[in-house]
């Protein structure tokens, strides 16, 4: 097999990704494994990698990689999973696409197909996943929120005046072939900025701006929306987020006075 010229960002958890490897001839690993003996494993195999404390996602490790080497970036890069063959595309369809040079989804499940016109969603290419944009990832249990409660307010924090899609657009796992240039579009703080969204604590697990974020990726890598100021300026930023909490927490307050009401409106006519 040839091996491409593209830097693999491999995020890795609980796995030594020893085929992707095969892929590629340079790399790194960022390594948030809980399960004893990876750390082993990989130093046995002889594998480049570096610890890093675990956020239940994958994005955070792809924006660290950024603005930490911001300023010699490899000009192709694929920011992947280190399981990601059998679990977001096939062998089959990655050795088609791994040495492309240009945007590319990671994903392929012919599966979606059978089941995704119930659902509200699409494949607009083998690859390309289309999603109806109501949010409806907000509100689970296992996936808490802190400061944004749709993906419009997310978009509109970040951009100036975007357009807000009906649809997304995107890559679920969020991994992509990208190139250099994609990622210099924004400064190395707003990649750093955008962390701060989604790294906040696993309870139990991710936060739900991880959800909005993974949707919104090829809007960030693709899209010529001007961003608000505070997105590259960390004091502005934290500020600005400040407010975000306030507005986060009266929407669940609106939504808990909401569901009480419909308790009572019940209880009320199972007595009369």
């Amino acid at each position: 097999m040839k091996k491409t010229a593209n830097f693999f960002v491999i995020d890795n958890f609980n796995t030594v990704p020893v085929e992707l490897l095969q892929y590629c001839k340079d790399y790194i690993i960022y390594d948030a494994s809980t399960e004893q003996g990876i750390s082993e494993e990989l130093e046995k195999a002889g594998l480049r990698y570096k610890k890093i404390p675990r956020t239940g996602h994958n994005i955070s490790t792809y924006f660290m990689f950024f603005y930490n080497n911001y300023d010699n970036l490899p000009e192709v890069m694929c920011l992947t999973k280190g399981h990601m063959i059998g679990r977001h595309c096939s062998k089959e369809f990655f050795d088609r696409v791994y040495d492309n040079h240009y945007f590319t989804y990671l994903y392929e499940d012919k599966n979606v197909q059978k089941t995704m016109h119930h659902a509200g969603s699409y494949l607009v290419t083998e690859n390309q996943y289309l999603e109806i944009n109501n949010s409806w990832y907000v509100g689970s249990k296992n996936h808490p929120h802190k400061y944004f409660v749709n993906f419009n307010d997310l978009l509109e924090f970040i951009y100036a005046a975007p357009l807000i899609p009906g649809y997304c657009l995107f890559s679920p796992g969020a991994c992509y072939i990208v190139r250099r240039e994609q990622v210099l579009k924004h400064s190395k703080e707003f990649y750093k900025n955008l962390n701060k969204i989604m790294t906040y604590g696993l309870n139990p697990n991710f936060p739900v701006e991880a959800h909005m974020v993974e949707r919104m990726l090829p809007i960030i890598f693709e899209a010529n929306y001007k961003e608000n100021e505070w997105m590259n300026h960390s004091k502005k930023f934290d500020d600005k987020l400040k407010e975000a909490v306030h507005l986060s927490e009266r929407y669940d307050q609106v939504q808990q006075m909401g569901r009480m009401k419909r308790k009572l409106y019940r209880l009320f006519h199972k007595l009369k």
